[in-house]
């Protein structure tokens, strides 16, 4: 869980849940590196793993867990956590502004917590809180709306929460014709557009050799050691 900010200053640039971000002048928190050891420390951000990534988000109050909206307009905070590239993109933005952007919220209308119904229809939308990978209706829809391609992976969970995230509820047709898209395309690792998974991106570039493991160490311990300093 995100630890409360430390100041009533921080906690007033991390007001708000929603995408926006404070307008207070802020200037880059690694103006003090030389561009080549910016460039540097903002690549090797993608060798960080989940712990430490969460570590720097809660040293600088950076959210990471999704919110939802309620029909009562509140805001209620998941147990879910943004994907990491999202988390990444807030980090070089505090990083590079001196600003904290607001955490993901699912806006009301998309979100439906009380669970899908027992038959599901090609026409029902799929909300926030009816995705479940053990759900065998739900599953077998999907099958069958993608002539028996669906899979549960990555590449369903990121369609999913890119619809819910622009605040789209998607009808389970629209939801199998987006993905029979994405699965035929890939999640595009080896065209670079996901640089946050470091190993497969390395691998990708034939930079994934048998001591990896302590390159990923060497470049975290770099960036926490930088980052100790903002």
């Amino acid at each position: 869980m995100e630890t409360a900010p430390q100041s009533p200053f921080i906690r007033f640039l991390n007001s708000g849940y929603t995408r926006g971000h404070s307008k207070v002048p802020m200037p880059s928190l690694i103006s003090h590196l030389n561009k080549t050891d910016q460039r540097k420390l903002i690549d090797n951000l993608n060798y960080l793993n989940l712990e430490e990534m969460r570590f720097i988000c809660k040293m600088h109050a950076i959210p990471y867990t999704i919110w939802i909206e309620i029909e009562s307009g509140e805001r209620k905070r998941t147990s879910d956590t943004d994907r990491k590239s999202v988390v990444l993109g807030r980090i070089r933005h505090y990083l590079k502004t001196g600003r904290i952007l607001g955490a993901t919220c699912f806006l009301a209308h998309v979100v439906h917590l009380e669970g899908p119904p027992t038959k599901l229809r090609p026409s029902d939308r799929l909300y926030y809180g009816w995705y479940d990978k053990t759900n065998k209706d739900m599953i077998k829809l999907l099958k069958r709306l993608t002539d028996g391609e669906f899979k549960n992976g990555a590449i369903a969970r990121i369609l999913a929460r890119e619809f819910w995230t622009s605040g789209e509820a998607p009808t389970f047709s629209e939801f199998a014709k987006a993905w029979t898209i994405a699965h035929k395309n890939g999640l595009g690792v080896r065209e670079g557009k996901h640089p946050e998974a470091a190993w497969l991106t390395d691998r990708a570039r034939n930079e994934a050799g048998m001591d990896w493991k302590a390159k990923r160490k060497r470049k975290a311990k770099e960036v926490l050691t930088v980052l100790a300093a903002v």
